[in-house]
């Protein structure tokens, strides 16, 4: 597997994310090539080599003609769902503009449709942001790892005058992901690099991986108090090969003062807001008292949110918590047609190899109950409609 991950010990931009990729290896010719297949005009793009505090990188810049041309996410949108893009590159570019869009609407209250982008719209960052998608496929990788991003304190201009850092879009793009205290009163992340890393990166630790290459890309300002650069380290995997991987919070506490309707209660809650996983094993406690361990597994952005609903819903005064690193098999939901009607069934893949299908059980109890036949009868049926799309497969 090949992994990029993103150390943001300086922030990100996108002019940075694009100066990175081109660092690592990405064609700024293919980039410009895929950039003249949209209807804008207007500016010219150039690449050097920079270095800040003494290290070398890709540095991007955008050169715009027309100045402060306003467009609405709507114009953006269908721009780039009418253009010749490629598929990933297109569903991707709308993908980061629409969390723009939306951290924009809601910093102004008004709708999507309506919001206009002043600095997010413009031409450069149109640039930055269809340049990132295209170079993310050209470079082929297959898993994108952030580091926390820091938040900047103080102020900065922008097209509505004075407002304060890290700026009102960006808080809103970040929301759910991990920051920290960036001690820096200039914006390390703007916008647009705060939205291309949500978008594309899962936010973890550094992965085990073989380091293939490292690049820089290179931000306009020369910080005093740390490089001015955003680091990617490119590397290999081989150990989850057809394996997907991602990052799962696993939380805990032990409970010895709860009854059974409460517990039953607590898990619906927890199933309902989101959790992956619930589960109670039994313990013997203190004062031998019986007792049972709740575990939960939930995504990271969801942790405490469903801690606080465990101290509140429960008898726990205390979760302990811990980040775990998570090998699946890829899945995918499909229809089977039975004699009772259509049921749904998961795929599970290892890699591109069908392992197996499982009937989904809530479709299973709807046949069931509609049809009144017995539950176990019916999962058989589904089984085998399962195994005739198994050997087309």
């Amino acid at each position: 597997m090949k992994i990029l991950y993103l150390d943001t010990f300086a922030g990100i931009s996108g002019d940075m994310f694009l100066g990175l990729l081109l660092d690592l290896g990405v064609s700024l010719d293919i980039i410009q090539a895929e950039l003249s297949k949209l209807p804008v005009t207007g500016y010219t793009l150039a690449d050097s080599r920079e270095t800040r505090k003494g290290i070398e990188g890709g540095r991007i810049r955008v050169a715009i003609d027309e100045q402060h041309h306003h467009r609405t996410w709507a114009s953006i949108d269908r721009m780039l769902a009418e253009s010749a893009l490629s598929p990933s590159a297109k569903e991707q570019s709308r993908r980061i503009f629409r969390r723009v869009g939306e951290a924009e609407a809601t910093v102004h209250g008004v709708s999507i449709e309506t919001v206009h982008f002043h600095e997010v719209g413009a031409v450069d960052s149109i640039v930055d942001i269809v340049g990132a998608a295209v170079g993310l496929e050209l470079l082929g990788v297959e898993r994108i790892v952030c580091a926390p991003l820091p938040m900047s304190h103080g102020t900065v201009q922008c097209a509505h005058g004075t407002i304060p850092l890290p700026a009102p879009a960006t808080l809103e793009i970040l929301k759910g992901l991990p920051v920290v205290d960036g001690r820096c009163d200039k914006e390390l992340v703007t916008p647009t690099g705060a939205a291309i890393a949500a978008e594309i990166a899962e936010f973890a630790p550094l992965p085990a991986m073989t380091i293939a290459r490292i690049g820089y890309g290179v931000g306009g300002r020369d910080l005093a108090d740390r490089p001015n650069l955003l680091r990617g380290i490119l590397g290999t995997t081989t150990e989850t090969k057809g394996l997907e991987s991602d990052q799962v919070m696993v939380l805990e506490s032990h409970l010895d003062d709860s009854s059974p309707e409460a517990l039953g209660y607590l898990m619906e809650q927890l199933l309902t807001s989101g959790a992956l996983d619930v589960a109670y094993s039994p313990l013997q406690m203190k004062k031998n008292r019986p007792a049972v361990r709740l575990t939960v597994v939930a995504q990271p952005e969801q942790a405490e949110m469903l801690t606080r609903l465990i101290l509140r819903e429960s008898s726990a005064i205390g979760v302990r918590f811990s980040t775990c690193e998570r090998l699946k098999l890829r899945r995918e939901a499909a229809p089977v047609m039975t004699e009772l009607g259509e049921a749904q069934v998961k795929l599970l893949f290892d890699g591109d190899e069908l392992l197996r299908i499982t009937p989904e059980f809530e479709s299973c109890r709807t046949l069931a109950t509609a049809s009144g036949r017995p539950l176990p009868e019916v999962m058989r049926l589904v089984e085998r409609a399962a195994d005739i799309l198994l050997e087309h497969q």
